[in-house]
């Protein structure tokens, strides 16, 4: 692995975990392992981002979840998270968002939150090697009928395409919008659901059926209905791992046989991809229905 992918990696990594702190150069520095100035060079040239920039921009998100999920004061949050006072976390919420906190409060409209991925991830994506085959978890499930917000692709039909296409950064602000399920998904739509001249893979929040607020610009809008769904489960695994994971996962899905659950393939009904989390295992759901 690349020395200087390495070093930006621990940099995010810190940052990470010591996001309510106050982060200055010198100590990124020491976990890069490199100087001052050429850690500020690397981070810039791996992430796009200036470490400040990153940082500002990382608060911000988390802070902008803390205000919908948890009973805070927007003083609270604001000190927690370093800013020096109201007025500049505001102003700085404003700017990043297009609305104050006191609004966002008040009616939690989707917001493009800050998602940053680690620079590792790709190299690991590049180096990619097969790995032993794991257990594998399934459990049959019920979706009730439901509506999901999406934004199609033009013609990814896997989540890299499909951030060359339409940018990584939609899933901040899909992880920023309520879902019934909990997070944002990604699918792999049947025909039926696509547009023409789009992807089939797209990405998107399960919405309750009397959902009927306004449709974001850029967006659709499909209604599913209830359906079962097979779930693969992958064992936890290494974050530096998740392409195995995932290829193990889908293995393990060619080769299995609902009929043993008295199911066939329901190709009707879109096949969902969860986030890759490591302590979690990869998991992907596919439509079954009675055979």
């Amino acid at each position: 692995m690349n020395d200087k992918v390495l070093a930006v990696q621990r940099m995010q990594d810190y940052i990470e975990t010591h996001i309510d702190e106050s982060i200055t150069l010198a100590s990124l520095s020491k976990i890069s392992l490199f100087s001052p100035w050429y850690s500020h060079r690397l981070f810039k040239e791996y992430t796009n981002y200036t470490p400040a920039e990153y940082i500002r921009r990382l608060k911000l998100s988390k802070s902008a979840l803390k205000l919908k999920n948890e009973n805070c004061k927007i003083i609270d949050v604001a000190f927690e998270l370093g800013f020096k006072s109201v007025d500049g976390y505001q102003r700085a919420f404003f700017r990043e968002f297009g609305c104050n906190p006191s609004e966002y409060v008040k009616h939690p409209t989707p917001l493009h939150l800050f998602i940053p991925y680690g620079v590792i991830y790709n190299e690991i994506r590049k180096e990619y090697k097969k790995m032993d085959v794991k257990n594998i978890f399934i459990q049959l499930i019920h979706k009730p009928k439901r509506k999901v917000l999406i934004k199609r692709g033009i013609n990814a039909t896997e989540y890299f395409g499909y951030c060359e296409e339409v940018g990584c950064d939609i899933w901040g602000y899909l992880s920023s919008i309520s879902s019934i399920s909990g997070e944002p998904i990604c699918l792999w739509l049947p025909l039926k659901y696509q547009k023409p001249n789009t992807s089939e893979y797209v990405q998107g929040v399960e919405l309750p059926i009397d959902f009927d607020d306004e449709v974001p610009k850029g967006f659709d809008l499909i209604l599913l209905p209830e359906a079962d769904y097979l779930v693969f489960q992958g064992e936890p695994f290494d974050e530096k791992d998740y392409c195995q994971a995932i290829e193990e996962v889908q293995e393990s899905i060619k080769k299995y046989d609902p009929t043993i659950w008295g199911y066939k393939w329901d190709k009707n009904n879109p096949r969902i991809q969860l986030e890759p989390i490591g302590t979690r295992g990869y998991i992907e759901m596919v439509a079954v229905k009675k055979s």
